[in-house]
């Protein structure tokens, strides 16, 4: 029996709205059975992980206006490939053997689709990137 395999499945939240029919092209079966999921899971750790983005990138994302924090995440999932990888490593590792199989044979365009969920997640959370509160003595 594949343990992994089990308890990666098991551990992944399920999305009432992920439609599946036969319609549908394998990337987007992927992308509703596997990629949306495991990016729900992990979303926790993509929030702290931009958090960690911005102070790295010496906090100047506290300073733009709301569509230019907007620009700001995009451009970091886009254009920053380190940051990017990272980003696609979080969400491949939660592949089981048999998702990796898959998703490798059409990696680019899962990818964009990897990508553009996880940016809609972090435009969805924008709230939690205010600048955080400094601890003053009482």
């Amino acid at each position: 029996m594949n343990d992994r395999h089990f308890n990666l499945k098991s551990i992944r939240p399920s999305i009432a709205s992920a439609t599946i029919n036969d319609n549908m092209s394998s990337d987007e079966r992927f992308q509703n059975l596997v990629l949306r999921p495991v990016i729900k899971l992990q979303n926790d750790l993509l929030i702290e992980v931009f958090r960690n983005y911005i102070t790295k990138h010496k906090s100047v994302f506290y300073n733009f206006t709301l569509e230019k924090r907007m620009d700001y995440i995009e451009n970091a999932i886009q254009k920053d490939m380190k940051f990017r990888n990272s980003v696609k490593g979080m969400i491949i590792g939660q592949f089981t053997v048999e998702e990796y199989l898959l998703y490798i044979q059409n990696s680019s365009a899962l990818n964009k689709r990897m990508m553009n969920i996880v940016k809609e997640r972090l435009l969805s959370n924008m709230q939690l990137f205010e600048k955080p509160k400094l601890l003053t003595a009482v």
